[in-house]
Order: C-alpha cells, then structure tokens, then sequence
C-alpha cells in the first residue's frame, strides 16, 4: 500500500508539472520580452508585448515569436534552467524577429521565415559568446542579436527573395543637415521616442508603454531609464544633432540602455555609479553616430551596438575602480 501510494503521488506531480508546463513557458516567453531591458519581470513584459501590439499587431507577433522560439530552443538544448526562466535566452529573439520585421518588411513571408531562423541561430549565438565572455564575468547583452541582424541586414540586398525594395541602403555619410533648436514638441516625443527606439518604434506613446512597463518592474530601473533619456537629448542637442533624429529617439535610444546598465542592474546603485551611468549614456550617444556613420556605407545599421560597445568596456573597467561595485 505504501509503494501504490509513492507511485500515485508521484504521478500526480508529474502530471502537475505537464499541467504547469505552458503556463510556465508563457512566463518565460514574457520575461524574456522584458529583458530586452533587463526585466526578468512577467508584468513588464506585457505592457512590452502590449506596446509592440499597439505599434502594429504584425510587430507583436514577431515580438512573441522571436522570444519564444529563441527560448524553445534554449530548453530543446538543454540550456540552464535559470538563465531561460529569468528570460534571459529569449531577448535576443525578440529583438531579431522586430528588427527583421522592420527592416526586412513585416508583410513578406520570407521575412517570417528568416525571423524564424534568426531567433533559433541566434541561441547558439549566445552560448558561444557567452563561453567567450563569462571568463570574465560579463554578459553579452544585446551582441548576439547585434551579429545576427548586421549580417542579414547587410546580406539581405542581395537576395531578390529577401529584400523587396529596389533602393540600397549603402551610402556615404553625409553631412548632417536640418535644424538643431528642439521645440518642447521635440524634446517629450524624442524623451519616450527614445525608450521606444530600443525596439525600433519611434512613436512616442509606445515609448510610453515601455517605459510604465519598466517602472512597473522597479523603480529605480525606470527612474535611469529616464536619465539616460535626457542625457541623450542633451547631448544629442549640444553637439548639434539634426533635431528631427532626436525627436524620433534614433540619438538616444542607447543611451537609455546604457544608463539603466551601469547603474543598479551590472553595478550597485550609488552616487558613484550614478556618475558613471551619465558618463557611459553620453559616450553612448556620440557612439550612436560614430556608428551609424560607419555601417551606412556597407547598407549596415548601429543597432545596439553602440551600448553593446559602451557597457562592455565600462562594465569591464569596474574592477579597476574602488568606487565602484560589480553587482
């Protein structure tokens, strides 16, 4: 009897647990959406996944089927159960799908199909970055979807069943043009349009729903996204960047990122690291041009790189700085 009763009890956990299964896989599939700014919270990423629907439903789909892919994949691998139950193997998923969905065209199928295959290449991606970098104890932020996009994005003119439009993207820079004086009707949209960017949404009440879904995850994380924002537009607009990039948050974008990294997610919170963060937005920002300038002429795009760039050295520096606390 007491063997009959170990086994029952044992199939009803197990068949709990298969009950749970999905319920658990949708959590993941929404922390993983919020991590594209450092959330491991399911709440922020419903108000993310609702602000993707808003901008367009074609944009919300991707959003949800470049996450779950990317952590389907990470759990048919075997991944650590805690890196894909924090949601950290399906950011980088989300982010490829958007940006394909985006850049590529959201009504085509190959489009689909390419965000498809993005978001499960970009899991084996991650893992060797991150065998790379954990010798050090840094992460890889956003690298790998930075390396995936930049290679389709730049391949992609030369697949007629990939790139519908008949214009090139490749282009010299040029010298920037436009007026530089923002408008108060400038500075609030490029305030949320830079929140937006992260996701590559320049409308500013989608930036809106970002950020309340960052405030709704902590505080504090909210409270820097908003600095790296303004320090964005400041710099943006003491350099004289043309206003209408600013205003569309295509200046501050990273230094949002930045911001919310070096102070209270990678680096304890203190007046120090409140510093740094500020150091590391507007550094964030010039690199926002450096590189766009740069990848323009091969049909390339900043993405995140440039806080990829940024947070990877500044991250990387702490040690060197008593001041300063690793979290």
């Amino acid at each position: 009897m007491a063997t009959q009763r170990t086994d029952e009890a044992g199939r009803n956990r197990a068949d709990a647990a298969a009950s749970s299964a999905p319920i658990h896989f949708i959590v993941e599939v929404l922390r993983g959406q919020a991590q594209v700014d450092f959330m491991p919270s399911a709440l922020c990423g419903v108000f993310f996944t609702v602000a993707l629907f808003v901008s367009g439903w074609r944009y919300g789909f991707y959003g949800l089927l470049g996450t779950a892919l990317a952590t389907g994949t990470a759990i048919a691998l075997g991944v650590d159960r805690d890196r894909v139950t924090a949601g950290l193997e399906g950011f980088n998923g989300c982010l490829v799908a958007v940006g394909f969905a985006v850049f590529l065209g959201a009504d085509h199928a190959s489009t689909w199909l390419l965000a498809a295959a993005g978001a499960i290449t970009v899991t084996v991606v991650t893992a060797a970055l991150d065998q790379v970098l954990s010798t050090w104890n840094i992460p890889t932020f956003t690298a790998p979807f930075c390396i995936i996009a930049t290679v389709m994005i730049v391949a992609a003119p030369g697949f007629r069943r990939v790139w519908h439009s008949d214009k090139n993207l490749a282009a010299f820079p040029g010298v920037a043009t436009g007026k530089t004086a923002l408008n108060w009707h400038d500075t609030w949209h490029a305030f949320l349009g830079n929140v937006g960017q992260i996701f590559f949404m320049p409308q500013w009440y989608v930036g809106l729903l970002f950020l309340l879904g960052i405030f709704a995850a902590s505080r504090l994380a909210g409270a820097m996204a908003c600095l790296g924002s303004a320090v964005g537009i400041l710099v943006a607009w003491t350099l004289g960047s043309p206003a209408d990039s600013v205003a569309q948050g295509l200046m501050g974008y990273n230094a949002v990122l930045v911001a919310m990294a070096l102070c209270g997610v990678f680096i304890k919170v203190s007046g120090w690291s409140v510093a740094y963060a500020v150091l590391g937005a507007a550094v964030a920002t010039v690199l926002t041009t450096g590189l766009g300038n740069f990848t323009s002429t091969f049909g390339g795009h900043a993405f995140t790189w440039p806080f990829v760039l940024t947070a990877l050295a500044f991250v990387a520096a702490v040690p060197s700085f008593p001041r300063l606390r690793r979290t």
